[in-house]
């Protein structure tokens, strides 16, 4: 695959894992496994399992060449059949009939759906370890920030007071629960034959013309899955394409996370906001007219695949909901490409957000200079739960109290942005009696500290709910100090 317009997958891992010679050792490897699996049962000549397995070399074939002799037959198998064939009786010197180890009673389409899966759990495989990483490297931010305040935003304005802790968390939170759900996705071998009905496999596994031992072709398929290392299918699945479309929604699901974070980390970088730096490399980040530049490449990349993904996604289940009669007639050609793709941008992306979560560089003065621009006004709920029913008389209601304080922020928004603060406490002064509010209980209740809710709680239950995924050790509940959040008693609970 060429990365000249898809920087973000344009690495030697992901060529090797993903490329058109990762695809065509997995057809490879499955007709080994195969070869393999019928020399157990007795099915084919003893020897000729490591012939094939000799053959099955990918350095062997002519990638190129294959390609354009597809076009012949609409899939890769055909071509690179015949080849491996020649190659088989080139390297049968023995004479043992070795060929006839060779794709007997299977289908261009088991051996193809069988290599994608094969080619996926590879991938899969080397995601989840750079996933680990990014989510141990999140675990760690999120237990060193557990305190650093900063402010969040809800529709791009200043909402309450936040921690930089339970944003790292929150991150950890959405590629965690994404990776282990692809963690346990199982991923089937296939075989069914020219139909799907094992029709040649059972002919081939009865006994008949051959005085081998009689087996049955389920038990052929559960041999290949454990050749194979892939999950035993309790039936040919070649026109239900679950198997694909939940891989498809799996890695999307990661890609999602991944995008998320880059996107926080595309904001959090302008020069004007300063919350966190990508970390630097020679070389990285810079443009072709502005040596000034630094730019958040890292996340621009990771950026591109999570906008790509879901489309991807969509291309796979397309494709299923139009698999037609036995074998569909352009459907499941749409699903290579889409998948490779898909799997290709999601492995890419993953190396690049391990990077620069491992190296991210968190700015706690800045946080707070962003969360000072609102200044108290940011307490305006915690004020309002704390404070208004200690407005009016005896029979005044709380929503009398919240209309009064609302009159207050009403007011203070009328005046220029850097009176506000001021006038936000004057007013408040003014419209809550100092007998029922003491000036240092008003203090505390527009301390951002005092309004975090349950922000250290919610980082711990996040980290301890996925323990395989944080890498570090996750304190108990007993051993964190309450929350506080103000009452209208001048007092704080847990």
């Amino acid at each position: 695959m060429s990365g000249l317009l898809s920087p973000v997958s344009a690495s030697p891992l992901v060529e090797a894992l993903t490329g058109d010679r990762a695809v065509l050792g997995a057809i490879l490897a499955v007709e080994a496994g195969w070869a393999a699996v019928l020399e157990q049962h007795d099915l084919a000549p003893s020897g000729s399992a490591a012939v094939v397995a000799h053959a099955a070399d990918a350095s062997r074939y002519d990638l190129v060449d294959i390609s354009r002799r597809s076009q012949g037959g609409g899939n890769p198998v055909i071509p690179l059949l015949a080849d491996l064939r020649a190659q088989v009786k080139a390297l049968d010197t023995a004479g043992i009939g070795a060929g006839k180890a060779v794709h007997t009673s299977l289908t261009s389409q088991d051996v193809l759906d069988t290599a994608l899966m094969l080619m996926a759990r590879n991938t899969v495989e080397a995601l989840l370890a750079d996933v680990k990483g990014t989510t141990a490297a999140l675990a760690r931010l999120a237990e060193q920030h557990a305190d650093t305040l900063c402010v969040g935003r809800s529709l791009t304005q200043h909402s309450l007071p936040f921690t930089f802790g339970l944003r790292a968390a929150q991150w950890f939170h959405g590629l965690a629960a994404a990776a282990r759900r692809l963690k346990v996705l199982e991923l089937p071998v296939q075989f069914g034959g020219a139909a799907g009905t094992l029709a040649a496999g059972t002919v081939l596994t009865s006994g008949f013309a051959t005085d081998r031992h009689a087996t049955d072709p389920f038990a052929l398929s559960d041999a290949l899955a454990a050749q194979l290392g892939l999950a035993a299918a309790p039936a040919p699945w070649h026109t239900n394409r679950l198997a694909v479309t939940s891989l498809g929604d799996a890695v999307a699901a990661v890609v999602d996370a991944l995008g998320k974070i880059a996107a926080d980390v595309l904001f959090l970088s302008r020069p004007e906001v300063a919350e966190v730096a990508e970390p630097r490399a020679k070389g990285r980040g810079v443009s072709s007219a502005m040596p000034q530049k630094q730019n958040p490449v890292l996340s621009v990349l990771v950026r591109s695949a999570a906008l790509q993904a879901p489309g991807l996604a969509a291309q796979l289940h397309l494709a299923a909901a139009t698999f037609n009669d036995e074998r569909p007639d352009g459907a499941w050609h749409t699903e290579w490409p889409a998948l490779r793709q898909l799997l290709a941008l999601a492995l890419g992306a993953a190396g690049h957000l391990r990077e620069l979560a491992e190296g991210l560089q968190v700015f706690p003065d800045a946080m707070r200079r962003n969360l000072d621009l609102s200044g108290p006004l940011l307490l305006s709920e915690g004020v309002s739960a704390g404070v208004s029913l200690l407005f009016g008389d005896a029979n005044a209601s709380a929503a009398d109290g919240k209309q009064q304080l609302q009159a207050v922020v009403d007011k203070t928004l009328q005046v220029p942005a850097a009176e506000q603060s001021a006038t936000y406490r004057r007013l408040l002064r003014e419209a809550v009696p100092a007998d029922k509010l003491s000036g240092e209980r008003l203090e505390a209740l527009l301390d951002p500290a005092s309004y975090l809710g349950q922000a250290a709680e919610i980082s711990r239950r996040i980290l301890a709910a996925f323990p395989d995924f944080a890498g570090v050790s996750i304190p108990t509940a007993a051993t964190q100090p309450a929350s506080t959040t103000p009452d209208g008693n001048g007092d704080s609970r847990g």
